[in-house]
């Protein structure tokens, strides 16, 4: 099913923000010497979205992912990542959420998806140069992707550039759709990805990024199993985000404060703004609390759920998908990580998310959406070799 993946590129893109937050401060992508240990890690995610109405078993979703880095001749390394996860649960076909005033229907659903991951990279000097290939695949849905990334510092290492692109297709095939020959209906999308980005050493203390992206796709973009939506062929979206990490020498902690805006021709405008902060305790053991809050606008198609249940839609797209809509959300978040023996790191992290129409900077919120909150809890366990 095609909402499903949705949902799970929203959730997972939401899980590798935040681990890209967790980067060690001493290591904010700047090109670094060739790996002298391999790695081995393994990461389990749990969500689960919770109603409030018992009657709806709400989505939930069982993901777990295998990574190996090896080092390779002192100056190549190679990593790839296996990923395998489940979604089961009530999918509604009209709305992502209920309102007192309207209902819409529910169906069961369960997806399985796999996905591997590879990359190598060669270290030179002053920089490297990463070329990378995804494939992930599901009963109605695969996706292939293609990248490259390169990075270069200054002579003092105190400045590195950035600069990447991607290019990805999709095919699907909506279970239970055919033509009018009864073959089974197929659609594609192709999309095109470009990042450049600076991160800068200020002091002792303080790092500073500033990472751009833009991404262009023409294809299929509509859900084929919600009702009434039909969204444009085309999509480009803009992105800005800025990292700061800050070390407190009192302490021994490290903050780590981001921001990002993001904009599309959907209509969409969105605001990011995240904190953690890293804390060394006794014993090996760092404790990482976090707060992340996001807004955006609705697009400019999205329909609002209509209070006495009569969808009437106007214009050539529309769409009713709450996701589609203007909102706010807040996410907190704890993590905690212990060392054993140098070599392991475990590690556990819970997160709340909380979503409201009127949390929306702009206004302008759907207010028949009833609110939505979900759940995450991922473990983790690596060693080096």
């Amino acid at each position: 099913m095609k909402s499903v993946p949705t949902k799970k590129r929203n959730i997972i893109g939401a899980a590798l923000f935040a681990a890209a937050m967790a980067l060690p401060s001493a290591h904010p992508a700047f090109a670094e010497a060739a790996p002298e240990k391999g790695i081995v890690a393994f990461k389990y995610l749990n969500y689960q979205d919770e109603d409030t109405n018992p009657d709806f078993d709400r989505v939930k979703v069982n993901a777990f992912s295998v990574m190996g880095m090896a080092p390779i001749a002192g100056k190549w390394s190679i990593t790839t990542t296996y990923t395998n996860d489940s979604v089961s649960g009530a999918s509604p076909t009209e709305h992502t959420q209920y309102s007192t005033n309207f209902i819409s229907g529910a169906s069961k659903i369960t997806e399985k998806r796999q996905a591997v991951d590879l990359g190598v990279t060669r270290y030179f000097p002053r920089g490297t140069v990463t070329l990378g290939q995804s494939y992930s695949t599901e009963n109605d849905y695969i996706s292939r992707s293609y990248s490259v990334q390169g990075s270069l510092s200054t002579e003092d290492k105190n400045t590195t550039f950035t600069a990447g692109g991607s290019y990805t297709t999709d095919t699907i095939n909506p279970t239970g759709q055919t033509d009018i020959f009864g073959n089974q209906t197929e659609y594609d999308k192709r999309s095109v990805a470009g990042l450049l980005g600076v991160t800068k050493v200020l002091t002792k203390k303080d790092i500073v990024q500033l990472n751009l992206g833009y991404s262009k796709g023409r294809g299929d973009f509509t859900d084929h199993y919600k009702g009434w939506d039909i969204r444009p062929d085309r999509r480009e979206s803009r992105t800005v985000m800025t990292r700061w990490n800050h070390h407190f020498d009192g302490s021994d902690g490290t903050s780590r404060l981001s921001y990002r805006f993001y904009t599309d021709t959907f209509g969409i405008r969105a605001h990011t703004v995240a904190l953690e902060y890293v804390q060394p305790v006794a014993n090996d053991w760092t404790v990482i609390p976090s707060a992340r809050y996001s807004s955006q606008t609705a697009s400019d198609f999205y329909y609002p759920t209509p209070a006495d249940g009569v969808i009437a839609p106007t214009g050539t797209y529309y769409s009713l998908d709450q996701r589609l809509s203007a909102f706010g959300a807040l996410t907190l978040g704890i993590k905690v990580e212990k060392r054993i023996a140098k070599d392991w790191l475990v590690d556990a992290k819970y997160e709340n998310y909380q979503q409201r129409a009127d949390w929306c900077l702009t206004g302008g919120g759907d207010k028949e959406l009833a609110h939505f909150n979900a759940r995450f809890i991922q473990l983790g366990v690596s060693r080096q070799f």
